[in-house]
């Protein structure tokens, strides 16, 4: 498709920043709509125009979509923590569903149809049988993933009555580092950054949460996909048309205690490791075949074995070891 103009929401965070830069190194305009909450100022390129603004606000949305006229949206902004999301659901719905009804309101007003969203494996919570493919009953376990799930049942209802061109990306959790940008949330939830403040001398241990879960060691398993991995998929979402929704997943599972492992033989560091009980929502283990998103278009995750996943995590960690404070 055309993609002269994009505007990407969420677009001064770990993802979006990166899903924009290599858009623009395409030749295609980018904005940013980004309230800077969990975002950077410092990851928007110079080159991008920024509407800041909150989608909770439905004015500030339709400002933008007005202004710009973007042939597409790619669609970032969203709270994105179980835990979180467990003890306040609200402030999820409110965030994720309210605003994502005024952002769809503000494309519709605007003429655009277009949307890739950036979605999530938390719709499908505890999986019958794994790899996860994408019909798979979905039945999220925490108001995060139900969030997300709300949001594509709104956009498949736009697209049944007024033609609208959803994508649904489906991540299997974001891992690594890609042009300089590292994982810098408060909180810091996510377990390979969190390994590695620990190999930085940060923290004293990891917090592992669970051990008697049924998988083979007794700890979580997830799909790791690394961010150059995830961009790359955007980007094929936009050109191919592919319309729909697309796990993106390597097709096999790495557990906690494994990632822990690769953090201690890629940094050389001791790394001490606590271990404590589960997180409300956590499902057991979650992983892809990702086999609709390779033949449909032709995405091939090819940083997304752990140890190239750790190695860049790790040199964006020493480079940045305090994240973005300061900068």
């Amino acid at each position: 498709m055309d993609m002269e103009k994009v505007l990407v929401t969420g677009g001064c965070g770990y993802i979006g920043s990166v899903v924009a830069k290599r858009l623009a190194e395409r030749g295609t305009e980018i904005a940013v709509f980004d309230n800077l909450e969990r975002g950077h100022r410092c990851n928007l390129d110079p080159r991008f125009r920024l509407y800041e603004g909150d989608l909770r606000d439905a004015a500030a949305i339709a400002d933008a979509m007005r202004a710009f006229k973007p042939s597409a949206v790619l669609h970032f902004a969203a709270y994105a923590l179980v835990g979180e999301s467990m003890a306040d659901p609200l402030m999820y719905f409110e965030n994720n569903v309210k605003g994502g009804v005024n952002l769809l309101s503000a494309m519709q007003s605007a003429g655009c149809d277009r949307l890739v969203f950036s979605s999530t494996c938390a719709t499908y919570g505890v999986p019958p049988s794994l790899p996860i493919e994408e019909d798979t009953p979905q039945n999220p376990s925490n108001p995060y993933g139900r969030s997300k799930l709300m949001f594509e049942q709104m956009c498949t209802w736009l697209q049944e009555a007024k033609g609208f061109r959803p994508t649904f990306l489906r991540y299997f959790n974001a891992a690594g580092a890609a042009l300089g940008m590292v994982e810098d949330h408060d909180p810091e939830t996510h377990i390979i950054p969190n390994v590695l403040k620990v190999a930085l001398g940060q923290a004293e241990s990891v917090k592992i949460f669970g051990g008697d879960y049924p998988t083979p060691d007794g700890t979580c398993i997830r799909d790791y996909v690394h961010l150059e991995d995830l961009s790359s998929a955007h980007l094929l979402a936009l050109e191919k048309e592919a319309l729909g929704a697309y796990n993106l997943g390597t097709g096999k599972g790495v557990s906690v205690k494994e990632i822990v492992e690769a953090c201690r033989r890629i940094t050389g560091r001791p790394i001490p490791a606590e271990m404590l009980p589960r997180r409300p929502g956590d499902p057991p283990a979650l992983y892809a075949s990702g086999r609709k998103a390779r033949e449909t278009m032709g995405w091939n995750p090819v940083r997304s074995d752990i140890d190239t996943i750790v190695r860049d995590a790790w040199e964006a960690h020493k480079a940045r070891p305090r994240g973005y404070e300061g900068k």
